[in-house]
């Protein structure tokens, strides 16, 4: 059965303003996302909205620390991050987690060496470019899923370079993909789930969904997705209990 992996924003500008929560008041959040089914806490202090502006390494980690320094255990801890640094610093405050990087390693050199050496699991999700150009960047001659396929082989070559092997795979719907693109993923997650990865699929409640979050996730089922990330932890229970029983 596919895991919840429950986003926590410690930031006043993400995209979907439910999900945003004052550092002061994450450690409440998370209790409440655990009691309501979720699997894995992900928490993050960088918007990457579009038109998101840059955040300073210092400011993403004031904004982590308050409660990363409380954090109680209980279900596993996924980091969102670009940062080496930040992976550092995280496993010097609460020891093992997950980290999770939209860059898949290529927005800071020291990542995938500094996850090699920590031994952590891996996130490796697909983009393009950054907040203000990703919109821009949709144009895939070769087709989406020849161009993620070949993206991911290589990022396994890399991983295996520097000593990861346990990873997983995020396409990276809404990250320099058009709606139609992003729909023909959650079609085709077969075709991705052949390079034998687990797959994470991060659709709630993204422009492209139109609202139709239910939709997205029930694909992302049907082709096989290991883990949902969601805004709404009792939404996505219900879906996966209800694509189970049918």
């Amino acid at each position: 059965m596919a895991k919840i992996m429950a986003i926590v924003n410690l930031t006043p500008d993400s995209f979907f303003a439910p999900s945003r929560v004052r550092p002061a008041q994450a450690l409440s959040r998370v209790r409440g996302l655990c009691e309501a089914g979720a699997d894995i806490i992900d928490v993050g202090a960088v918007s990457t909205r579009p038109g998101a502006p840059e955040v300073s390494l210092e400011a993403e980690w004031r904004r982590l620390r308050p409660l990363l320094s409380r954090w109680e255990g209980g279900v596993p801890l996924s980091v969102d991050t670009t940062r080496a640094e930040i992976v550092r610093r995280v496993w010097d405050c609460v020891g093992p987690f997950v980290v999770n990087d939209i860059s898949a390693g290529e927005d800071d050199p020291e990542m995938l060496p500094t996850v090699g050496r920590l031994g952590l699991p891996y996130i490796a999700m697909h983009k393009r470019g950054g907040p203000r150009t990703m919109d821009a960047l949709c144009d895939y001659p070769e087709g989406i899923i020849p161009a993620l396929t070949a993206y991911f082989r290589d990022f396994g070559r890399r991983a295996e370079e520097y000593g990861i092997s346990d990873w997983i795979l995020d396409p990276g719907l809404g990250f320099a993909k058009s709606p139609e693109q992003n729909w023909e993923i959650l079609e085709r997650l077969a075709e991705l789930r052949a390079l034998g990865r687990p797959l994470l699929i991060g659709a709630a409640d993204k422009r492209f969904t139109g609202g139709d979050t239910e939709r997205a996730h029930r694909l992302a089922l049907a082709g096989g997705a290991a883990i949902l990330r969601v805004h709404d932890v009792a939404a996505a229970r219900r879906t996966i209990d209800n694509y189970l029983s049918r």
